[in-house]
């Protein structure tokens, strides 16, 4: 058993999944900085909460694997004790504490002030829009709902959420602009469903009067819309994108698949011809848009003539960005109720196909670019390079930009103009320009 230099206990935040449990990690860090608490992010610490995802296999046993390692590290005397928060908590904290009982103590995703009791801690109302990020100094999330009120048939998140819930835009002004004086540029708007903000609180869609609010905040110069929901889309907000230079002409609308079939196994709210029409009029009233899309595959009943439909509308549409994954059959959502009939090897081939399609047309957008400039911001020095990007790419998903080190310096946090010399499939390099 290690000894103890001090009675201030050390408080470790590990954050798995995706970029909401980002968000919900740093306001929870904030909350204990407030109570001044000594708190770190995946580093070491005397105390250790684990901030899980449940929402498919992969992921569940990411979690599992992190709770067990930390666990065996309590036994071993490492750290004194061990909290598990989050999605996969949420869901299966009832499996959880009887299969894993030496965690301390589990919590669901809103169970904040509970967690921060345990911790020795007050909740704090007065730091509505405060928390310590975790991502690189000049970029944030801005999480501006939580939950979800979407009936697709393949996911848990309502499960593990619960409903929509808005922010106000008030709060969120407050937020950005809390964000924006610590030297943040860019925001990085996420929800599980950005086109359903504000129906609960205005009781109308307004996540356009949102944009209006938050450009008007000094210091931030990039706003990003992630995770969009084709059903309902409200089309004022592609023009306030294509009016507000703040607003990046980008959108990330994971619409799944596009065979009709399968759309209405997914409870998704829309067809083939529907979906085709909502990209026209994206391309149409915002020209140059980069469009990111999530495609599933795998999903029961999708037969291998569906699966060809699939690939010839990717090739068909040309998205600028787009990931794809196998279906993950999850008990109690609604396709729980189908027979999980596609193979895994099946799955597997079926995404490598879509992304070799995917891979060959990043490229040929990406020749387009060779001799053009974008205004790019750099996030980190990688090697021999500056790594950034234009206004098409979110950070970790998306294309780099790439620029030599060897004789030329740029801040972290810099936007520099760059003239594209080659491209590749997924990156960009090219020279700094006045």
């Amino acid at each position: 058993m290690r000894t103890k230099s001090s009675n201030k206990k050390k408080i470790n935040i590990i954050t798995l999944g995706c970029s909401k449990n980002v968000y919900d990690s740093e306001v929870l860090m904030g909350q204990l900085k407030a109570n001044g608490k000594d708190v770190v992010y995946e580093d070491k610490g005397d105390i250790v909460v684990i901030n899980t995802c449940g929402f498919i296999d992969n992921a569940k046993e990411e979690s599992i694997n992190t709770i067990l390692e930390y666990v065996d590290m309590k036994k071993q005397g490492l750290v004194e004790k061990v909290f598990v928060t989050g999605c996969l908590s949420e869901r299966y904290k009832p499996d959880l504490v009887s299969e894993i009982p030496d965690v301390d103590q589990y919590f669901g995703t809103r169970d904040l002030p509970v967690l921060l009791k345990h911790l020795g801690a007050d909740y704090r109302h007065e730091l509505v829009g405060e928390r310590l990020t975790t991502t690189p100094k000049h970029y944030a999330y801005l999480k501006i709902s939580e939950g979800c009120d979407r009936p697709c048939t393949f996911c848990a998140i309502p499960l593990m959420r619960g409903k929509h819930t808005s922010t106000s835009i008030e709060n969120l002004v407050k937020e950005a602009r809390n964000l924006a004086k610590n030297g943040v540029k860019e925001l990085i708007l996420i929800a599980q469903d950005l086109t359903f903000y504000g129906l609960d609180l205005y009781r109308k869609r307004a996540l356009g009067d949102l944009l209006k609010e938050l450009v008007k905040v000094e210091g931030i110069e990039w706003i990003r819309l992630h995770y969009a929901f084709p059903t309902g889309f409200p089309e004022d907000v592609l023009d306030i994108i294509k009016q507000e230079p703040k607003i990046c002409n980008y959108i990330d609308i994971p619409l799944q698949h596009i065979n009709n079939d399968i759309l209405k196994r997914m409870k998704r709210g829309t067809t083939h011809e529907k979906t085709n029409d909502l990209l026209a009029k994206f391309r149409d009233k915002v020209p140059g848009m980069a469009i990111r899309t999530t495609l599933i595959v795998g999903f029961p009943g999708e037969t291998e003539a569906y699966f060809q439909e699939l690939k010839a509308w990717v090739k068909e549409q040309r998205f600028d960005r787009l990931g794809c994954f196998t279906y993950s059959h999850e008990e109690n959502t609604g396709a729980f109720i189908y027979e999980d009939d596609i193979p895994t090897e099946v799955k597997e081939r079926r995404v490598e196909e879509i992304m070799e399609i995917q891979q060959q047309i990043s490229f040929e957008i990406n020749q387009q670019k060779i001799g053009k400039v974008y205004r790019c911001l750099f996030d980190r020095k990688e090697g021999a390079y500056f790594v950034g990007r234009t206004e098409f790419d979110s950070p970790d998903v998306d294309n780099t930009v790439l620029v030599s080190a060897e004789n030329t310096y740029i801040g972290v946090g810099d936007f520099v103009n760059v003239k594209i010399t080659v491209a590749d499939d997924f990156d960009l390099y090219g020279e700094v320009v006045d």
